[in-house]
């Protein structure tokens, strides 16, 4: 009876851990065909949306203005590889010139090669044009061969100068590249972060009221410099916009819409003055004559942040008028609070 009844229990034990582990099969089945669905993640703040739109904006301008100084280092490459090209072509045809004249000397000695020297002079009326003749080709000969031997390594030089400048301007050509794929993917990022604000395309809102500045001892050129970029307030900002003959502007809605970026900006003020700056803070930064910033007169330079990313036009007062950052205009703005990196004077 004991025995049987051990085997009752054993039994239904296994009938419970069948059922169990099937029951388990079952749910694990029905949750492989049927997931979850998953948690929708929180959507963020204005205020996040609003930091990040700031952080990608100051982002969008470093690599704006990185993407300008590769520009003026390719039109320098590019200068530079063209200058060397020149050169080489030179020295090439220097280097033939002189080839060919060997040949022709190479010629004259191989007609008069046949005749025995004692012979010739000694049959010849004139005995020392015999000689004269024989010891002019010996030392053209050698001047030749002389010389084409330092033209051959001028050549070699000018060569290697062409294709170190080709490969330069290459390679600078891939950073330039490489730079702009950047900017545009921070840009489509950024106009995404300023859809979800309802941030517009910029447009003009025009200059605003007039602004009286005084010179405080800056020269007609800065002023002039003031005048033309404060005749801009309300254009919008538009990486690697500006140019020595202004902008050009399209519907409100922002169909082929351009405007300033900062050093554009500037770059077109001190245009309409007759002075010409490269379109880039980093060189900019060098143009002029340094000042400190209590020495700023209107029309100096202003530059900020370590990496001179960002820059404006001093017009007095503790102020300057700049294009800010992406989504805003040409405006006039405090040169307070922001890392002030150094003035310069180009005029």
């Amino acid at each position: 009876m004991q025995r049987r009844a051990a085997g009752h229990r054993t039994s239904a034990r296994r009938r419970i851990v069948t059922a169990t582990a099937w029951a388990a099969s079952i749910a694990l089945s029905a949750s492989l065909v049927s997931p979850a669905p998953a948690r929708a993640e929180p959507q963020p703040t204005r205020r996040e949306l609003t930091a990040r739109q700031k952080k990608l904006a100051d982002d969008a301008e470093k690599l704006s203005e990185q993407y300008n100084g590769l520009r003026v280092r390719l039109a320098q490459a590019q200068r530079a590889a063209k200058v060397a090209q020149g050169n080489a072509a030179r020295q090439q045809k220097a280097l033939d010139e002189a080839r060919a004249h060997i040949v022709r000397l190479a010629a004259d000695s191989y007609k008069n090669g046949p005749v025995d020297p004692a012979v010739a002079f000694a049959s010849s009326g004139d005995p020392q044009a015999v000689l004269d003749k024989s010891a002019t080709l010996n030392y053209f000969a050698r001047q030749e061969s002389t010389r084409v031997a330092q033209l051959l390594q001028t050549m070699q030089a000018a060569e290697h100068a062409r294709k170190s400048a080709e490969a330069r301007t290459r390679q600078v050509r891939e950073l330039t590249d490489e730079a702009n794929r950047k900017r545009k993917e921070l840009q489509t990022k950024l106009k995404k972060v300023e859809a979800k604000l309802g941030f517009g395309p910029g447009a003009r809102t025009g200059a605003g009221p007039a602004v009286n500045v005084d010179p405080g001892g800056a020269s007609a050129k800065a002023m002039g410099a003031v005048r033309a970029a404060l005749s801009q307030r309300g254009v919008p900002y538009s990486w690697g916009g500006g140019s020595a003959s202004g902008p050009t502007y399209g519907t409100a809605q922002g169909a082929n819409i351009k405007g300033f970026d900062c050093s554009g900006l500037t770059l077109y003020a001190y245009a309409q003055v007759g002075i010409s700056l490269p379109h880039y803070t980093g060189s900019q930064f060098t143009a002029g004559t340094r000042v400190s910033q209590s020495r700023l007169r209107p029309g100096d330079l202003v530059f900020f942040h370590s990496d001179l990313h960002h820059m404006g036009l001093y017009i007095g007062g503790g102020t300057m008028v700049h294009a800010p950052q992406t989504g805003d205009v040409v405006k006039i703005s405090s040169i307070s609070g922001r890392p002030f990196a150094g003035g310069v004077r180009v005029a």
